[in-house]
């Protein structure tokens, strides 16, 4: 049977959460496993592969469900509006690829894992606790991630091209070069030049040297 023996994985639950319902149902394949696929790699190296990706599709998961909250929460005049449509494009882009990530899963013959319990388990990264945070503070956590992330997919990358999976080192190049640009908008961001604090330095001077002029015209009369 193509099947990889679960042994190899002694850290993973196997007693997945999940519905069961009163109907029986005909399970094909158990989770954390892969099947023949078509894909001339041998079983081994599909199965390090499925794994090292499923782990990137549950951080992306966990990625993606704090940038919805986030996205959710944006406020403040320097936020609300620029923010509130950055924090879609990352959810957008994340959800992409989720996709391209699971896809080259299933191609390998494996499963992605999509439970949000064990994605959440089974993630390198974490959701930040409950609560509503400054606004600093939830893009720091989001940039966190998108370093995490990068750091993780690099070392993946450099074991496929080690065990010759030339498909995984595409799809995880793709993607990797996409979270740069997303990691180096949130460190944009979060630099400590501000328009708004400019602004205010200008009034602020104005107002002292409309002050001065009036105290010089004073002495003057």
């Amino acid at each position: 049977m193509d099947m990889y023996n679960k042994d190899v994985n002694p850290n993973v639950n196997y007693n997945d959460p999940g519905m069961q319902p009163d109907h029986y149902m005909v399970k094909r394949q158990e989770p954390h496993t892969v099947k023949g696929s078509g894909i001339n790699l041998p079983h081994v190296v599909r199965m390090e592969m499925a794994k090292l990706l499923d782990e990137h599709n549950c951080a992306l998961h966990v990625a993606m469900h704090q940038y919805n909250k986030h996205h959710w929460l944006t406020e403040g005049p320097e936020s609300f509006l620029s923010l509130h449509h950055l924090l879609d494009e990352h959810v957008e882009k994340t959800i992409k690829h989720i996709d391209m990530i699971g896809e080259r899963i299933a191609r390998l013959g494996g499963i992605p894992t999509g439970h949000p319990v064990t994605q959440h388990e089974l993630s390198y990264i974490k959701h930040e606790a409950e609560g509503r945070y400054t606004m600093r503070d939830m893009l720091r956590n989001d940039l966190e991630h998108e370093m995490k992330m990068q750091d993780m997919m690099r070392k993946q990358i450099d074991r496929a091209h080690q065990l010759k999976d030339f498909g995984t080192v595409e799809v995880l190049e793709e993607v990797l070069l996409t979270r740069e640009d997303l990691a180096y908008h949130l460190y944009s961001v979060l630099e400590d030049d501000s328009l708004i604090r400019g602004l205010s330095r200008n009034v602020v001077l104005g107002h002292k040297m409309d002050q001065n002029r009036k105290a010089d015209n004073e002495y003057r009369h």
